[in-house]
């Protein structure tokens, strides 16, 4: 066997957007690991995520209904500790001239509320064990700008600062709350966005190519990156935004050889 690292995960964990994407790995990955896990999402329960260690609760993470349900899953099963991760979110493509008034809202209400309301939810219950770790998804697109993607991009960012802020507020309580932030990944929202283009295979050729690895990440990978920020071994870490995009944003510009010598 190969040598091998391990540190402990909370007893449970409540991840949001469980039933697609990088939800849908992260909740997987807590399973393998032995974690009670409850996937929250609008959609059913995928494939693959089943077993005495797994809870699906449908539900809007802007109501108040499913954080209630939540809620009193935590006071049944009265885990040790807790975790929580908020994948859920929702992305429309287009310049402001093409969202409205409902758009806009619509977009910011799962997005920044969804994250809100799941923050006030469980809080209180790390706060009463003394420990709690929060992995809220944010995006690159919270810290860069990308065209098209002008709202969603309001939306993670503002996810990213409420995550460093509630950090701040509850680490004497012994909180600890990070960001991750991921680049394209080849789930949901990236093949959206893919999907949306005039050339689907170029647009996903193009955006590969700027990548400096030469392919757009697996949400699998992303998916450990989370469950690092779950774990212990990231006990250093508090208000921090991990980028998860494999070095994507390190450069302004990725040269792939086919611009020829800069020399």
């Amino acid at each position: 066997m190969p040598p091998t690292l391990s540190y402990p995960l909370p007893e449970m964990v409540i991840v949001t957007g469980a039933a697609s994407g990088l939800g849908t790995g992260i909740c997987r990955h807590l399973l393998e690991a032995g974690v009670q896990t409850v996937g929250v999402d609008l959609g059913v329960q995928p494939d693959g995520l089943g077993g005495s260690s797994y809870t699906h609760l449908r539900g809007d993470v802007t109501s108040d209904s499913l954080w209630n349900d939540v809620s009193a899953l935590i006071k049944s099963k009265a885990p040790a500790t807790l975790g929580l991760v908020t994948s859920a979110a929702i992305l429309e493509v287009g310049t402001i001239l093409d969202f409205d008034k409902a758009a806009v809202e619509r977009t910011m209400s799962v997005n920044v509320t969804g994250t809100a309301l799941a923050f006030r939810a469980v809080l209180p219950y790390m706060i009463e064990r003394g420990k709690g770790v929060i992995v809220a998804v944010a995006s690159i697109d919270g810290s860069f700008a990308e065209q098209q993607l002008a709202v969603y991009a309001a939306s993670k960012g503002a996810v990213r600062q409420l995550t460093r802020t509630v950090a701040l507020d509850h680490a004497r309580q012994g909180i600890r709350a990070n960001v991750l932030s991921p680049g394209p990944m080849m789930a949901g929202l990236f093949e959206r966005h893919m999907k949306s283009a005039s050339d689907p295979a170029k647009f996903k050729a193009t955006r590969a190519a700027r990548q400096p690895g030469g392919e757009i990440l697996s949400p699998n990978d992303v998916a450990k990156a989370a469950l690092f920020l779950l774990s212990d071994a990231s006990l250093a870490l508090n208000a921090a935004d991990v980028i998860a995009d494999g070095g994507l944003t390190a450069s302004f510009d990725f040269r792939t050889g086919q611009e020829g010598s800069s020399v």
